[in-house]
């Protein structure tokens, strides 16, 4: 790289690393101060309430950047070039025979670098936190008992529950129910902990105190195997703690592979919905990158334009953007588009407009 490549990708990193600062930290104020009685519930002390925030937000941050990051990206490559005509350091690059995509294609560079960040942060982070991201404000550590809804598997596995606790990867009031060699198999514990791994007894559900009769032998022998009087465990894999008591819109953190595996499922619900987050999650770096083609065509377009009306309008702009992404992805969710159209859209549309509005810069 030249001397002035390397200029500009500091200069981006520098306004990114502002961008990020600045608008992580505003979301979160905002946030803990709309929330603030949330987060003092049953807690004494200031240093208790400042741990609770301080666990809270160090878990919610993936998020919070995972919905920002684009619009970082494009206000560092708009600063980052508006700073450049502030100083008219682009006049002589321009005079000395230096095109003006050329000048900015270290900036366009850098972007694309940092929305690999984003992908980075939606695939491996994310969903490594999982239920995590769900936890209530003033529970941060899920130490709190949530209501266990019923799920079933594929393998004819159907499991209910009274209450939860995300701690101790216990349900309490725990039953089961399932064919067995025999007819069907019912069994009600006092609780039921989850034991992970694979193995004997694990990669399952161990139950203890059970309070509904005590099964024949060999009545669930594929699936359930007698610990001790009133204890068995039950092997269900594809029933874990996180799936039972998951949240309805789980998926928003999951990978993309998770995705496609779910969506394979006879049994998944909301498939929409998870369809057109999976096409989404295929076209978001081309959309992050339009964003910025889009935003640095708005201020270069007219150099002479005022540095202010040209970030307004390409604020303008990223409004629109997003409300059309946004729109699509309604559409999709709610049937009315195909899965694959309402990802697709807006590349469809924005994408030949944004190599338009950037090829038409004045050189």
């Amino acid at each position: 790289m030249s001397i002035l490549d390397r200029q500009m990708v500091l200069a981006y990193l520098k306004a990114y690393l502002i961008c990020l600062v600045s608008l992580l930290s505003l979301y979160i104020v905002v946030d803990l101060f709309t929330n603030i009685e949330d987060f003092a519930q049953n807690q004494s002390g200031l240093v208790a309430i400042v741990r609770q925030v301080g666990t809270y937000y160090s878990i919610q941050v993936t998020r919070i950047f995972d919905r920002l990051s684009e619009a970082i990206a494009l206000l560092a490559a708009m600063f980052t070039v508006a700073w450049m005509q502030r100083n008219n350091e682009l006049i002589p690059l321009l005079s000395a025979g230096v095109s003006t995509q050329r000048v900015v294609r270290p900036v366009l560079l850098s972007a694309c670098g940092m929305l690999g960040l984003t992908v980075a942060n939606q695939e491996l982070l994310i969903p490594r936190l999982g239920s995590s991201l769900f936890a209530a404000k003033g529970d941060p550590q899920g130490e709190r008992l949530i209501i266990a809804p019923w799920t079933y598997s594929s393998s004819g596995i159907h499991i209910d529950g009274e209450s939860a606790s995300r701690k101790e990867q216990m349900i309490r009031k725990f039953s089961c129910s399932f064919k067995g060699p025999g007819g069907l198999v019912s069994l009600t514990a006092a609780e039921a902990r989850w034991v992970p791994g694979q193995g004997p007894r694990k990669g399952g559900w161990l139950l203890t105190n059970l309070l509904s009769p005590e099964p024949e032998n060999g009545a669930g022998a594929t699936v359930l195997e007698c610990v001790d009087a009133g204890k068995y465990f039950l092997y269900a894999p594809d029933l874990d703690f996180d799936t039972l008591t998951r949240d309805r819109n789980w998926f928003l953190v999951s990978s993309t592979y998770g995705l496609y595996r779910e969506m394979r499922r006879t049994d998944a619900d909301r498939r929409p919905a998870m369809a057109v987050l999976f096409h989404m999650r295929l076209t978001r770096p081309i959309l992050g990158m339009l964003l910025v083609f889009l935003g640095l065509s708005m201020i270069l377009r007219d150099q002479n334009r005022n540095v202010f009306i040209s970030a307004g309008l390409c604020l303008i702009m990223c409004a629109v953007f997003f409300g059309a992404c946004f729109g699509c992805k309604y559409l999709g969710d709610h049937d009315i588009l195909s899965p694959a159209l309402a990802a697709w859209l807006p590349v469809l549309f924005f994408g030949p407009l944004g190599f338009v509005l950037f090829d038409a810069v004045h050189t």
